[in-house]
């Protein structure tokens, strides 16, 4: 499935949720709403991953991982959605950004690295 098909779905479902706001509450979620109940979803995997490394009592496996996962996949779309974030995009250009930084520190390393503690090549 492509990144504008998965957007399609999750304004779907989005739309839906106003509808179902509206009626319930008087009211639409604003985009603060949003990011409050993605903060949410975020601590619910964070639950989720330390019962699944043993770190704490609770749900876990990978049914509840991927739920949550997904969870927290629809809140980014949304957010994008609703700031007008072109997700895709942005997430091409922030690769590209992190793989020259990662790429210039390992060559860093590298260099560091063949040198001896009094600074000469080893």
């Amino acid at each position: 499935m492509e990144l504008a098909e998965m957007l399609d779905m999750a304004v779907a479902i989005h739309d839906k949720y106003d509808e179902l706001n509206l009626r319930r509450h008087g009211r639409v979620w604003a985009r603060s709403d949003y990011v409050s109940g993605f903060m949410g979803d975020v601590g619910d995997l964070a639950k989720i991953v330390m019962a699944e490394e043993g770190l704490r009592q609770g749900v876990a496996g990978r049914a509840a991982l991927e739920h949550e996962l997904a969870d927290c996949l629809w809140s980014v779309l949304i957010l994008a959605y609703r700031y007008g974030v072109d997700l895709e995009a942005a997430f091409c250009r922030t690769m590209a950004e992190l793989d020259t930084a990662i790429t210039t520190a390992l060559g860093s390393d590298d260099q560091s690295s063949g040198q001896n503690a009094g600074g000469a090549e080893a």
